[in-house]
């Protein structure tokens, strides 16, 4: 398959439309053609376009800063000599002076499919700077590596943060360039901004189900995005963030397991399976000890639980990642009431609401798990009616039709 980036490097045509205009691109480590080569050299080395600038997102152009609220400077790219501004240092939103640096800004950012993943808010961030300044956006597709399902809670109005660009649920199943297409027609927006597309993506097709598995090789786009297999829970494990449970930050296996000092596995397992065994589906899920060596219980052991997507027992279909976590936290309420569970401390530059609502884009998640009335019918309720009203919400933006089911 190609994504777009491959397409728009091969088809001098399709490329015309950028000849005597300044381009930039925005970028990040996971920008790569398929023989590895950065989006940014590659574009550099064609002779019709004339690269005037580069920005980097969250974690940076390069991918060197750990963890969040940990910023990126502006500085020049000493090969090509052109600024590369930082979206994720002084300012999250480009100023005038950014803006006045290009004609047409190249999107090529791998996302993870999931709402809080911030590349999404900074593609909206462009996307109305764009309008405002005139200026043009073409988005270079590349694939949802989560795939179409869709879960979770959309973000209630008011709730908006640099986690949560828009009413989209935590698991959209949308590719960048469908999502700019929402955000101009939900933000009411008048701009140039054409998608290149990617040719021969099959979001349905195992073993990858969104991600070419054995063609493609897997970049981190952010420096725990280590693996398909943490863009799979991801959806479900970013929630960990707002918790006092350690999400695997500092093991080599981040936002794959959970854990925290005095957790015991095998009860915690029991209770989820007495809660809602059907939310437990589609994954393996281990009993594991490990000693972060940064960031929460640094240096402690820690007991917690490894969820598998790699194996024959993944199911695309019934892996539910959100209503797993969610699940988790409601077991550990159960077997302690009492447990210091949700984590006070300023999230993505918010510090007036605590952060696993600002993930989740309300406070209703966090109200279910701390009422132990509430049923997991209660917010399966809840999501199943979000998601329906998503998923209708999203058929007119898909730009890759589902693949013929072959007849005998």
């Amino acid at each position: 398959m190609k994504f777009g980036i491959d397409r728009l490097l091969e088809d001098r045509d399709l490329r015309k439309p950028l000849a005597g205009r300044r381009v930039a691109l925005l970028t990040h480590p996971a920008s790569v053609t398929r023989d590895l080569t950065h989006s940014l050299d590659a574009l550099a080395a064609c002779d019709d376009i004339a690269l005037s600038a580069a920005f980097g997102p969250q974690h940076g152009l390069r991918g060197d800063k750990q963890d969040n609220m940990v910023e990126s400077p502006d500085f020049t790219d000493p090969v090509l000599g052109i600024p590369v501004f930082s979206l994720y240092g002084a300012v999250r939103r480009p100023t005038s002076a950014m803006m006045e640096s290009f004609d047409v800004l190249l999107v090529d950012l791998q996302d993870l499919g999931c709402r809080i993943y911030t590349f999404i808010t900074t593609l909206r961030y462009v996307i109305e700077a764009a309008a405002q300044y005139g200026k043009a956006v073409w988005v270079l597709d590349r694939p949802n590596p989560a795939g179409r399902p869709v879960e979770g809670l959309r973000l209630r109005a008011g709730w908006e943060s640099f986690v949560g660009a828009g009413p989209l649920p935590m698991r959209h199943g949308l590719t960048l360039g469908e999502l700019a297409q929402w955000f101009i027609k939900t933000l009411h927006l008048d701009l140039e901004c054409k998608v290149v597309t990617m040719e021969g993506w099959t979001p349905e097709r195992a073993p990858g189900f969104g991600w070419p598995v054995g063609e493609r090789s897997w970049v981190n786009p952010s420096p725990n995005a280590a693996s398909l297999s943490m863009a799979r829970c991801y959806a479900g494990t970013v929630m960990l963030e707002g918790t006092t449970l350690s999400e695997g930050r500092g093991t080599t296996r981040p936002l794959e397991l959970f854990g925290a000092p005095g957790i015991e596995p095998r009860a915690l397992i029991a209770a989820m399976e007495a809660l809602a065994p059907q939310w437990m589906r589609g994954c393996r899920l281990r009993p594991c000890w490990f000693e972060p060596s940064f960031h929460k219980h640094a240096g402690r052991l820690c007991a917690g639980l490894q969820i598998h997507v790699d194996d024959p027992a993944y199911d695309h279909q019934a892996f539910r990642p959100w209503r797993l976590a969610a699940l988790v936290f409601k077991a550990l309420r159960a077997l302690s009431p009492q447990y210091p569970l949700w984590r006070d401390f300023p999230y993505e530059y918010e510090s007036e609401r605590l952060a696993v609502d600002v993930i989740n884009g309300s406070g209703l998640l966090r109200a279910w798990v701390d009422d132990a009335a509430a049923a997991p019918a209660d917010l399966d309720a809840l999501a199943a009616a979000d998601e329906k009203a998503w998923r209708e919400e999203r058929e007119s933006y898909l730009l890759y039709p589902p693949a013929p089911t072959a007849t005998a």
